[in-house]
């Protein structure tokens, strides 16, 4: 911990993410008992998406089975359940933007290896619209995405995507609603500027907070696809299961 940083926590404690607590000990980013309490994604896991599988053997979830998903393979840290619901929820919502620094090392200490093997040249959060930035003051993927980059010296561009309809939350749609709902609703952005060829040759690494049916990313990733970027991977801090 650098000096600074040790003066700033002495002043404002670290909460920790899941108990909202002062953390113990002091350094860590989540409490040792509350580490218990968060589910990570095991093996097996879908070897498209990475949603946690009930099946040994079973090689893809029930979502990539019946829907074609463009990007190249995704990972994430833990399962989505009622704990990460009210952490996550804290961070978007409710101002905690300091539980990016616990999630942002959880990703890279997961997923730092393996994301240097895919060599992303950039990461790209998924985009807020401005009306619900300006509401929240900050986008929780790009917390994220700085954070991981910076560890793993990734450049981020935070703006290679734009959205363009404040769209109602996903978590109240089906699936056809999901995809209805996000149609049109990103754009490519100005964050790059390459010829037609060289964008043909770069690698993405979506960044996210949760994915649960995929319909954010994949949207996302349509749109890349259309500006002829088809190496495309993402990450998220949670994801539901696969059955």
């Amino acid at each position: 911990m650098q000096p600074g940083q040790f003066f700033i926590e002495l002043i404002y404690p670290r909460r920790c993410p899941i108990c909202r607590e002062i953390v113990l000990p002091k350094g860590s980013y989540i409490c040792t008992r509350c580490r218990q309490k968060v589910t990570l994604v095991t093996q097996p896991s879908c070897m498209k998406c990475g949603k946690p599988l009930a099946i040994a053997g079973q090689e893809y979830c029930y979502d990539c089975v019946r829907h074609e998903h463009h990007y190249k393979r995704g990972f994430a840290v833990y399962v989505y359940d009622d704990v990460m619901r009210q952490s996550l929820g804290d961070f978007k919502f409710r101002g905690k933007k300091e539980y990016g620094d616990f999630f942002a090392q959880e990703i890279v200490s997961r997923y730092g290896k393996q994301i240097k093997q895919i060599g992303p040249d950039y990461l790209v959060p998924i985009p807020l619209h401005p009306a619900k930035r300006r509401k929240r003051g900050y986008n929780q993927a790009e917390i994220l995405a700085r954070k991981i980059g910076e560890t793993l010296g990734i450049p981020v561009i935070p703006n290679l995507l734009k959205r363009n309809r404040n769209t109602i939350p996903q978590k109240t749609l089906d699936d056809k609603e999901r995809l209805k709902n996000l149609r049109r609703a990103f754009s490519f952005g100005t964050g790059l500027k390459c010829s037609d060829e060289g964008l043909r040759n770069i690698k993405i690494m979506l960044v996210d907070d949760i994915y649960t049916t995929g319909s954010t990313i994949e949207a996302c990733t349509n749109v890349l696809n259309k500006q002829g970027i088809t190496d495309i991977y993402f990450v998220t801090v949670s994801i539901g299961r696969g059955y």
